[in-house]
């Protein structure tokens, strides 16, 4: 990845308007939690849904589209000037128009594995202001877990965890209602490839042999990687140190711009996603600890080299 790798946003970008962030990053919460459950409801019935075909593995369902426009309402109903860029309308040529603020939303970040019944998919939602990613949310149905973050004021998992035996019974004696914890993010301390997993994405929309050129790279420098189908969720995992890096050839924005909030709220540091239209164009992406970073972007760059080097 060529470049100088460096954080694409700051507390000071975004401006003076703390009610402004504040109350957008609520909702974000708000409606990523609403628009999962609704999701989830339906990934339960998902034999019954109606599937199409965008491209090479690339498929959509009326979940996706309903989803969407689930969160469209939600966003216009509380903020209608602003600006909403979603994964369905825009593979439908209907971009947004230019506002000081843009939800970016994906309805279901892994439809290939909530069409086939695995549990590697979510709904993000990002919020760009005054061309700064400056909010992220990202809700995991299945494990009932909602990373979020905003700018300058940390990222976070709030986990559903059950009661222990030992919890005292409710007068009525039914059992207590389960607790939710909110547990701050943290990118993986770690500064070489062997000591963790790598993330992974790819589509079929950039040239297979830089990709496996890459993973060769990674390999011989005794790195491992896991692909689990939801670039969203790997991206919120590398924040939270789960994995110790993302990487994708080629990513949409809706597909990573809630996660980029979180990785940078987190301590880590996040390749110039937006450079070059990358909101509408789409770019690659890496992240990882800022320790970490170099290492992985070299990998990535004598990938890209590799291939144009090596005979037809």
């Amino acid at each position: 990845m060529t470049g100088t790798p460096h954080q694409i946003g700051s507390p000071e970008n975004v401006g003076n308007n703390d009610d402004s962030l504040d109350a957008r990053y609520q909702l974000a919460q708000v409606i990523a939690r609403e628009a999962g459950l609704r999701a989830l409801a339906m990934f339960r019935t998902r034999d019954a849904l109606t599937v199409e075909y965008k491209g090479v593995q690339d498929v959509v369902s009326v979940a996706d589209r309903a989803i969407e426009q689930l969160v469209r309402e939600r966003v216009a109903a509380a903020f209608p000037t602003d600006a909403f860029l979603g994964e369905e309308s825009a593979a439908a040529g209907n971009m947004p128009a230019a506002s000081r603020v843009t939800w970016v939303v994906d309805p279901i970040d892994g439809t290939a594995c909530f069409l086939h019944g695995m549990h590697a998919w979510c709904v993000s939602i990002a919020v760009i202001i005054d061309g700064v990613p400056a909010i992220g949310a990202i809700y995991d149905p299945n494990a009932d877990e909602l990373f979020h973050g905003a700018t300058g004021r940390g990222a976070f998992v709030d986990n559903a965890v059950m009661a222990s035996a030992s919890t005292p019974r409710l007068p009525d004696g039914g059992e207590p209602d389960v607790l939710r914890v909110s547990t701050a993010l943290n990118v993986a301390d770690v500064n070489a490839p062997t000591q963790g997993v790598l993330g992974v994405g790819v589509s079929h929309r950039v040239d297979r042999a830089d990709f496996l050129a890459f993973l060769d790279g990674w390999l011989a420098r005794g790195g491992m990687f896991v692909r689990i189908g939801s670039g969203a969720l790997m991206m919120a995992y590398t924040a939270a140190g789960r994995l110790i890096g993302y990487y994708e050839p080629h990513i949409h924005a809706w597909d990573c711009l809630a996660g980029i909030v979180l990785v940078q709220e987190a301590g880590g540091q996040v390749s110039d996603f937006l450079a070059d239209d990358g909101l509408t164009r789409g770019n690659p992406i890496l992240a990882s600890s800022k320790a970490l970073y170099n290492t992985l972007n070299d990998v990535v760059n004598a990938s890209t080299q590799r291939h144009a080097s090596s005979p037809d």
